[in-house]
């Protein structure tokens, strides 16, 4: 293994994880040791610069080969444990490059897995050498978790295609992306029913970047607006009505990817913190010698561990096919999210004053962990999907045994 600490090997060494993946994270443990200079340059330049600057990186050193499947060009795996280590060495070495990676991952998905053969062959040898941006614009004022209520519409016209027209906020990379993946309502039925998936050049007339947000962490996120933007038929990803069960297949299988980069953000946080812990001075010994701080960093061990098996849990469900995958991905993403902000937290307080200072690590991190736990679906949310897949059978038969 490389001395990048974000992994843990024990816990590589499980059954979860086979040798193409050990040998992923020695590789992208290695990519990211070598590059400190390089997130110093990121770190100091815009969100949107960084964010294609990384993206082509990526692309080029081979990263996103695996999203052009039909390449045959990666030589490393592209499922989703590989997403995992992925996103959780990136996320341990740099926020946008985790943001840059998995973004990219996130738009191409639906076009490997949906897309026709005229689709896969136009966009995705782009996407996989970062020569083409992508982003997945489903979220709506009024339709965040909620994909049900999208609203934006897409009404068929005279030659067959499709005019949009509406808005979708808070969308990631939407102002540098060259293409989006778009859930708009075309009306083959109600709520969920009548969603449809397209693939918008972002340079066809009708669409624009309605406004550029500053997140609490740095990174290109837009609004966009439609205006009678009018797309060809063979635009619609997959087929018409079925844009609801494209976007819950997506989010569901990235939902254990950002466990995933939480755990990276965590691991880097209680790295920090055992550093400083081991260091400073305090009452003529170490700040390691007081109990609290023996505790503090022995839950943040615990804590660490167990959203790393829940993450490796979650993505074998997936890679082997299991019908109950989203169940743990759900599980992983609110249980590794939730934790991450608790092991970022005390990671801050046992660094002290030193741990809030701007663009210290913990300071960073401390603004980049808040959001996973919204994104791909809020803490909440996650709940009430966890508990609406409880086997109630087994719950009724240890009843009758009362």
């Amino acid at each position: 293994m490389s001395q990048l600490t974000s992994f843990d090997p024990e816990i590589l060494e499980l059954p979860f994880y086979e040798e193409p993946h050990r040998r992923l994270a020695d590789a992208v443990g290695a990519w990211c040791d070598d590059r400190p200079a390089f997130w110093d340059e990121i770190r100091a330049e815009s969100p949107e610069k960084a964010g294609l600057r990384l993206v082509r990186q990526l692309g080029e050193d081979g990263w996103l080969a695996f999203l052009d499947p039909d390449s045959g060009a990666a030589d490393l795996p592209g499922d989703f444990r590989a997403i995992c280590l992925m996103r959780e060495a990136l996320a341990y070495a740099e926020d946008l490059a985790d943001f840059a990676f998995s973004i990219q991952a996130l738009a191409a998905t639906p076009v490997i897995r949906y897309g026709s053969e005229a689709q896969r062959r136009h966009y995705l040898p782009r996407m996989a050498t970062g020569s083409l941006i992508g982003a997945f614009a489903v979220s709506e004022e009024e339709a965040g978790s909620d994909v049900a209520a999208v609203a934006l519409r897409a009404e068929r016209d005279a030659d067959g295609g499709y005019v949009l027209n509406g808005q979708k906020a808070w969308i990631a990379n939407g102002s540098i992306a060259d293409v989006y993946v778009v859930i708009a309502r075309t009306g083959e039925g109600p709520g969920p029913l009548g969603l449809s998936a397209f693939l918008v050049p972002a340079d066809t007339p009708g669409v624009r970047v309605g406004r550029r947000l500053d997140a609490l962490a740095p990174r290109s996120f837009a609004h966009l607006v439609f205006e009678d933007c009018r797309v060809p038929a063979d635009a619609v990803l997959g087929r018409p009505g079925k844009g609801f069960v494209i976007a819950m297949d997506l989010l569901e299988r990235f939902r254990m990817t950002v466990g995933a980069a939480a755990l990276g953000f965590a691991r880097r946080a209680a790295d920090t913190a055992l550093a400083r812990a081991r260091t400073r001075r305090i009452g003529g010994g170490k700040l390691m010698d007081l109990q609290l701080t023996q505790a503090s960093l022995a839950d943040m061990d615990v804590q660490l561990n167990a959203a790393a098996l829940l993450v490796a849990r979650a993505a074998w469900e997936a890679d082997r096919g299991s019908r109950r995958f989203a169940r743990h991905s759900s599980i992983a993403k609110l249980h590794a999210t939730e934790e991450a902000q608790r092991v970022i937290d005390a990671s801050v307080q046992l660094l002290g004053a030193s741990g809030v200072v701007k663009d210290s690590v913990t300071e960073r991190l401390y603004r980049q962990i808040r959001s996973l736990r919204i994104y791909e679906g809020t803490s909440e949310v996650m709940r009430l999907t966890i508990a609406g897949t409880l086997d109630t059978r087994r719950a009724a038969r240890a009843a009758a045994d009362v």
